[in-house]
């Protein structure tokens, strides 16, 4: 067996306003990518809801090459810790306000700083009004309605912020119907907007926050209530915070989620050789 070899790591608290709050996510910095059995395992060996995986690309088309896994699969896209690879690399460059990063799945995603903070800049994914019937028998109660995306992403419209901190839904059964996100929305209390997101299939029951979850309601809300841009809290045991916008582009909308970020652990993982 080769001595292990030790790679770049960070721990980081994305859409955080202070420390031990909004999501956790590792982001590690390698040289090849590792197989993807080994990434799985480095993701489940630190059990947050994501870990990003880098390659810096510097003659590329980003300035490095990104990929997430959660501990049971690779995901499609995952903001907040694009967020957090954001602040790895810009809190150790002060010189540079953006770093851009390509994927296999979302295109060329980038972030920038942004005051104390950052904004990450995301496709702003559409949905159509539909029914889930087999989702919404699970989730504990009956939504003002319903509206998907095929690639997963399903709203769950309810009347209030009490409803969806009451929400008590069935994660083992919801689990069965795939890699899909479940999420819950409805007006907020002290922010325009209040959600929770389920997502056992990917082997995360209840997101603390999800930058793809909003992502899909920007564009929701933003049309629904007359807003260019509004105030968001995803109501997790954790809870996490974001200020969501839309920008018009030529390649599509784009959804602009502000948020801060706090280094908890930095130093080195030690890649098994």
């Amino acid at each position: 067996m080769t001595d292990p070899v030790a790679i770049p790591y960070w721990h980081i608290d994305a859409f955080a306003e202070q420390a031990l709050g909004g999501n956790q996510a590792a982001v590690v910095i390698v040289s090849a990518w590792p197989s993807d059995d080994v990434m799985r395992d480095i993701a489940a060996e630190n059990m947050f809801a994501e870990t990003a995986f880098l390659i810096a690309t510097p003659d590329g088309e980003a300035d490095y090459k990104l990929r997430w896994f959660t501990p049971a699969l690779e995901v499609a896209l995952c903001g907040h810790a694009t967020l957090a690879s954001g602040h790895a690399i810009l809190s150790g460059e002060a010189s540079r306000d953006t770093v851009t990063f390509s994927t296999r799945k979302a295109g060329v995603l980038e972030v920038s700083r942004a005051g104390e903070g950052y904004e990450l800049a995301l496709p702003a994914i559409p949905t159509t009004q539909a029914s889930y019937d087999e989702a919404v028998a699970l989730l504990g109660a009956e939504p003002l309605e319903v509206w998907r995306n095929p690639d997963g992403y399903n709203i769950f419209l309810y009347e209030n912020a009490l409803a969806i901190r009451n929400l008590d839904p069935d994660l083992r059964a919801l689990a069965k119907l795939g890699d899909e996100q479940f999420i819950c929305t409805a007006p907020g209390e002290n922010t325009d907007v209040i959600s929770r997101n389920f997502v056992p299939g990917a082997g995360v029951d209840e997101d603390p926050f999800t930058g793809s979850a909003h992502a899909v309601l920007t564009p929701f809300w933003c049309e629904r209530l007359g807003l260019e841009q509004f105030t968001a809290f995803q109501a997790s045991e954790r809870g996490g915070h974001a200020t969501c916008r839309l920008e018009p582009g030529e390649g599509g909308d784009r959804a602009i989620l502000a948020g801060g970020c706090v280094t908890m652990v930095e130093g080195r993982f030690y890649l098994p050789g």
